[in-house]
C-alpha cells in the first residue's frame, strides 16, 4: 500500500511538471502580465514542494525500516523485493525531480532572454555578463536607468523586464531548494552500498550522464567570477551527478537481484 502511495504521488509530480511548463510558455508568450497564470504557477510549484517533501521522507522511513528488518531477519527473499522496490522508487522520484530541476533553470533563461530582447526595445544595450549583473543585483529599478517612459509602450516594456526579472529571483530560490533536497537524496541513497562500487559502475554503464555532467561543469568555470551564478549552476551539476548516482546503483541492485533471485523480480 505504502509503496503503491508514493508511486501515486511521484506521479502527481510529474503531471504537475508538465503543467509547470505549459504554465511557463503560456507566461513567456503573452505580452502583458498575467497575474491569475502566475497565481496557478505558483500553486503547482507549492504542490510539488509539499508533495515532493513527503515523498523524500516516505522513502527514507522504509530505508530505515529496510536496514532494521535486514538486521534482526537477514536478507530474505521478501526484503530483496522491498529492497527493489524502493531503488525503482528512489531512482524514479530523483528522474521526476531532475526533469523540475531542467524546467525551472531553462525558465530562468528564457526569462533573460525575454528581459534582454525587451532592453534591445527600449533602447537600452547590454550583453549577457552586464545583464547577468543586473539581475543579481536584485534591484528591479536599475533596469529603468536612462530609458525614456513617456510612452505607454515603454511603460509596458518595463513591467515586463520587472516582472521577468521577478520571475527569475523566484526560481533561484526554488533552484537552491531543490538542490538541498537533492543532497538529502543522495545521503539516503548512500545507505544502499558503497559509494565507490557506484562511481565505478557509473562510470562504466552512465557515460553520457557523465559527459552532461562535464558539459555543465565547463559552463559552470565560465562564470566562475560570479559567485551567486556559479552557486546556481554548480547545483545543477550536483543535481545531475546524484542523478547518475542514484541510477547507476538501481541498475547495480536490480542486476544483483536477479543474479540471487532469478524469479522472483519487480518493474
Amino acid at each position: 500500500m505504502q509503496v503503491e502511495e508514493i508511486r501515486g504521488s511521484i506521479d502527481l509530480i510529474a503531471n504537475n511538471v508538465e503543467e509547470v511548463k505549459k504554465k511557463h510558455s503560456a507566461i513567456l508568450s503573452n505580452p502583458v502580465n498575467d497575474p491569475k497564470t502566475k497565481d496557478e504557477l505558483e500553486e503547482l510549484m507549492a504542490s510539488i514542494k509539499k508533495t515532493a517533501n513527503k515523498v523524500r521522507n516516505k522513502l527514507k522511513v522504509i530505508e530505515q525500516q529496510l536496514e532494521q528488518d535486514e538486521s534482526t531477519e537477514g536478507s530474505t527473499a521478501d526484503l530483496r523485493i522491498r529492497k527493489t522496490q524502493h531503488s525503482t522508487l528512489s531512482r524514479k522520484f530523483v528522474e521526476v525531480m531532475t526533469d523540475y530541476n531542467k524546467t525551472q533553470t531553462d525558465y530562468r533563461e528564457r526569462c533573460k532572454g525575454r528581459i534582454q530582447r525587451q532592453l534591445d526595445i527600449a533602447g537600452k544595450q547590454v550583453d549577457s555578463e552586464q545583464l547577468e549583473e543586473m539581475i543579481e543585483s536584485g534591484n528591479p529599478a536599475i533596469f529603468t536607468q536612462g530609458i525614456i517612459t513617456d510612452t505607454q509602450q515603454a511603460k509596458q516594456t518595463l513591467a515586463d523586464i520587472e516582472a521577468r526579472h521577478n520571475d527569475i529571483i523566484k526560481l533561484e530560490s526554488s533552484i537552491r531548494e531543490l538542490h538541498d533536497m537533492f543532497m538529502d537524496m543522495a545521503m539516503l541513497v548512500e545507505s544502499q552500498g558503497e559509494m565507490i562500487d557506484r562511481i565505478e559502475y557509473n562510470v562504466e554503464h552512465a557515460k553520457d550522464y557523465v559527459d552532461r555532467a562535464v558539459s555543465d561543469t565547463k559552463k559552470a568555470v565560465q562564470y566562475q567570477s560570479k559567485a551567486r551564478r556559479l552557486a546556481i549552476a554548480l547545483m545543477m551539476i550536483q543535481c545531475n551527478l546524484i542523478y547518475v548516482i542514484i541510477y547507476a546503483d538501481h541498475e547495480r541492485v536490480l542486476c544483483h537481484y536477479r543474479i540471487a533471485s532469478p524469479f522472483i523480480f519487480i518493474h
